[in-house]
């Protein structure tokens, strides 16, 4: 008989959330605790005692852990360092991993979030069974996991699938990392809203801006997203373009790495539905020698808003992959 692990602990730190979960030995959740990521002013200071704290309201629920793991947005090194988070305020070199694994009094293992939910939707998710996996999280930016030869990617640095920096257009619109053209520009909820507002502006999606409060610069990604398909031609033609963005980066990333299979996930991924047929249609498009090879599988990602925190839980079972700092003493 296996042997029981107990309860394992994961947090996912979104921008504007933090999602805490517990798993048992089949990997079901089987707790969770929600609380808003601390911003502004002294943001840095209070996010450990939040990550802390919603590990110890799990435990509260589920008893001592038997590990934790926390993923981050942003570029995480190879020993748990955060070192920059485009939104999480002032964060830069913060070692959540020691700070977290002082309080809990056991090691900690930090990731990147994007590649925490690679790792989730691998092993309990849409991607089961695959060797070859690149995630792709669509939400207000793109963040990304790669997974190759059954081995998660982590590069150099521990900085790889950094996919929404990209850049498909080097003459398009500025992208908060510096860089001009990133595909997150266009294919993520702040590129969908920035293209909805450029159609707006020009005449187009009056029936959206309507919906939306008769300005163009109030349309936002989720306006267009929640239109049912086939009910406006103008919001159709603006997702048939935006679908296109999407595939495009997909298709680079074919070209680079050669995916068995490509899991979208996200809230903006989420809710593409049944346009993700069309992604998968411009994907064969547009990808060299379409008619020569065979095509990775265009999957939606299961787990949905669950991935990340479930990922992170996961984190230790994956220290061959992953550094977890030292246990305190």
């Amino acid at each position: 008989m296996a042997s029981r692990r107990g309860p394992r602990i994961g947090v996912d730190v979104g921008g504007t959330k933090c999602l805490a979960v517990a798993i048992d030995d089949d990997n079901t959740v089987i707790a969770e605790y929600r609380l808003p990521t601390p911003r502004g002013e002294g943001s840095v200071s209070a996010l450990v005692p939040a990550i802390i704290g919603a590990i110890s309201e799990i435990e509260a629920v589920v008893g001592e852990s038997t590990s934790v793991g926390v993923g981050v947005p942003g570029l995480v090194t190879n020993d748990g360092i955060l070192r920059a988070a485009p939104n999480l305020d002032g964060v830069v070199d913060l070692d959540i991993a020691t700070a977290v694994s002082a309080e809990v009094g056991k090691a900690v293992a930090v990731e990147n979030d994007a590649t925490c939910g690679a790792l989730a939707e691998w092993q309990v998710g849409a991607a089961q069974g695959a060797t070859d996996i690149a995630f792709v999280s669509l939400g207000t930016g793109i963040g990304g996991g790669l997974i190759s030869n059954g081995s998660i990617q982590r590069g150099r640095h521990g900085y790889a699938a950094e996919f929404g920096h990209m850049v498909v257009a080097s003459d398009g619109p500025t992208c908060p990392c510096g860089q001009r053209g990133c595909w997150e520009r266009y294919a993520s909820g702040s590129g969908l809203t920035q293209l909805a507002q450029q159609a707006a502006g020009e005449g187009r999606l009056r029936r959206l801006v309507e919906q939306a409060g008769g300005s163009p610069s109030m349309v936002r990604s989720e306006d267009v997203l929640n239109m049912k398909q086939g009910a406006d031609e103008d919001t159709d033609a603006l997702m048939d373009e935006f679908t296109r963005w999407v595939a495009l980066g997909l298709v680079n990333l074919s070209h680079a790495v050669d995916p068995e299979v490509f899991v979208i996930g996200g809230g903006v991924g989420s809710a593409l539905g049944s346009r993700l047929e069309l992604v998968r249609h411009f994907f064969a498009d547009l990808i060299y020698q379409s008619q020569q090879r065979e095509l990775p599988r265009i999957l939606q990602a299961k787990l949905g808003e669950y991935a990340g925190a479930v990922g992170a839980a996961l984190l230790t079972d994956w220290r061959g992959d992953f550094t977890s700092r030292v246990e305190r003493g």
